[in-house]
């Protein structure tokens, strides 16, 4: 099966320079160096693939237009990575990664009034430049996409219990349009957090299951856990996409590595480094110029883990029988 749903994503903000812009700003840069702000992974300190995806597009982008990189684990204002890269001036503009709702970093380069933007958004969001994916809206699709397949018992798996209670934007964005796509259809919610690994995703199915036995579909936005989720369901005899549909946002190579391949949309790594980077660019050469959004929403590649729903054996309402009239006794009848 193959076909595309969604909408293509939206800017605000006036434009920037081209790349044969910036050598003929005056005093372009003193360092030729911009930095990006980008904590690894929470869970043993590394950094994931896609997070290496981010950092090879902003590189390759900021060489593109003259710049070298310095990567900068900080996760908040105190850690002293952050501090020496303001107080020594060690570049020229800073994209941070990995927005928090109340986010320290951003609120000290707001006030210091350092060169800043970044990729994802929180309250700030009118104040800087900024590119990030409509999760809200790409949420709200997928169920869309399965209440359209006759589903009706639709889960959701969002990241980390650790991610959402420190406030990342985006998972916090996702559940609240997976919650309001279901009120705008009627339905209940049911969300889940979920370890980034596969033995999360064997846990999350085996809550998801055991909350309502009846659910029939899965909307995800954790795909880390995606083997760990399909494990879960052969082991409880449900096979995708007959008995079960599954859907989400994750990066190519995860949704081509499951078996079905999953239907989702694609988290555009490259595309948001390119123009976190030009936003960057953007800032540095005109920095009068109001500032620039990007919000991406991708389009929804169907594979093969949705179709349509069948009711789970067991799970079906009792038929109702229709009322039969009574029958008058007639004389002689032995009944």
């Amino acid at each position: 099966m193959s076909g595309r749903t969604g909408e293509p994503g939206t800017e605000t903000g006036g434009g920037g320079p081209g790349r044969e812009d910036v050598a003929s700003v005056p005093g372009g840069g003193r360092t030729h160096t911009l930095g990006l702000l980008y904590p690894p992974a929470r869970r043993r300190r590394h950094y994931t693939a896609m997070q290496l995806d981010f950092i090879g597009g902003v590189a390759e982008t900021a060489t593109e237009y003259g710049y070298d990189l310095l990567l900068s684990p900080s996760e908040s204002e105190n850690d002293p990575s952050f501090q020496r890269i303001l107080t020594e001036r060690r570049v020229e503009g800073l994209i941070v990664m990995e927005i928090r709702r109340e986010d320290d970093r951003v609120e000290h380069l707001a006030k210091a009034g350092f060169p800043f933007v970044t990729i994802g958004r929180n309250r700030r969001a009118d104040e800087t430049g900024w590119v990030d994916l409509d999760f809200a809206g790409l949420a709200d699709s997928c169920v869309q996409h399965l209440a359209d397949l006759g589903h009706s018992r639709i889960a959701f798996v969002n990241r980390s219990a650790q991610l959402f209670d420190s406030g990342y934007g985006f998972a916090h964005l996702a559940v609240e349009g997976y919650t309001e796509a279901m009120a705008r259809l009627g339905l209940t919610p049911r969300a889940y957090l979920c370890d980034e690994d596969i033995a999360g995703g064997e846990a999350v199915l085996e809550r998801i299951l055991r909350d309502d036995p009846a659910t029939t579909s899965v909307v995800t936005m954790n795909e880390a856990s995606l083997g760990g989720l399909y494990r879960g369901l052969t082991r409880h005899g449900r096979a995708v996409p007959r008995d079960f549909s599954v859907v989400g946002v994750a990066a190519g190579r995860w949704a081509e590595q499951v078996t079905p391949e999953l239907t989702a949309a694609e988290i555009p790594a490259a595309e948001m480094s390119r123009v976190g980077v030009e936003l960057m660019v953007e800032r540095l050469t005109s920095p009068g110029a109001p500032p620039r959004h990007v919000l991406l929403k991708p389009l929804i590649s169907l594979r093969a883990s949705t179709g349509r729903c069948r009711a789970v054996p067991g799970t079906e309402p009792e038929p109702e029988l229709p009322d039969f009239p009574d029958i008058p006794d007639f004389p002689g009848s032995d009944f």
